[in-house]
């Protein structure tokens, strides 16, 4: 059912439903019917909170019959669903940036150029989540993937995004990947979290020195 025929069929029910309402004072108001699985039925399934969680269940399951490419098939959905600026908010409701996090430490690079595009898509334009990624502390573990030299190339242009992504327009995550970096031997001085030109000119070094990483 597409999203237009499930909103018809709601409005269809509200009226039906206050209609009786309205010739039958007894009868339930319309709101005490409209439980989370009457809801649910009617707009084709589980909500998007649902789809994230799942997705994530089958990321970070152990079962040996879920293979790679599911895994990678549930990461591309989850990236998907947090496009949308309430899900990605919803990441820190669901308990969900430790696992997502976690998978940056994971041995398939895969499953860590996943979770770096994730993040970075989470944090895009977002304060709320750049927050929680700052004080979850994501940043040290995404300066340490983009800057590994012994990482796979691709995996280290991930990171570098999720970076770029936490730290625009945020002074806390700028200072701390800046701090994170000069443990790493890339100094980089006090920047300016507000001055995308200063922000471009860091991404764009980072990534050139993971276009000479290991292939």
């Amino acid at each position: 059912m597409n999203p237009d025929k499930r909103l018809n069929e709601l409005l269809k029910w509200s009226i039906e439903n206050s209609d009786t309402t309205k010739n039958d004072p007894a009868a339930s108001a319309p709101s005490s019917q409209l439980t989370p699985d009457v809801l649910s039925a009617i707009m084709g399934g589980p909500s998007e909170a649902d789809l994230m969680k799942a997705a994530m269940e089958l990321i970070t399951s152990d079962d040996a019959e879920i293979t790679l490419e599911d895994k990678l098939v549930a990461f591309d959905n989850f990236e998907q669903l947090i496009e949308n600026l309430d899900n990605a908010n919803n990441i820190a409701n669901l308990g969900l940036w430790t696992p997502l996090l976690d998978q940056l430490r994971h041995d398939e690079r895969e499953i860590r150029k996943m979770a770096a595009w994730c993040i970075g898509t989470a944090v895009q334009n977002n304060v709320k989540t750049q927050e929680k990624l700052l004080a979850m502390g994501g940043i040290p573990h995404i300066v340490e993937l983009a800057t590994k030299e012994t990482e796979h190339g691709d995996v280290r242009r991930k990171a570098v995004y999720a970076l770029s992504s936490a730290v625009r327009n945020y002074q806390p995550g700028m200072d701390q990947c800046a701090e994170e970096l000069s443990k790493k031997g890339h100094d980089t001085g006090k920047l300016d979290a507000m001055d995308m030109e200063a922000v471009d000119e860091l991404m764009t070094s980072l990534r050139e020195k993971a276009k000479a990483a290991s292939q």
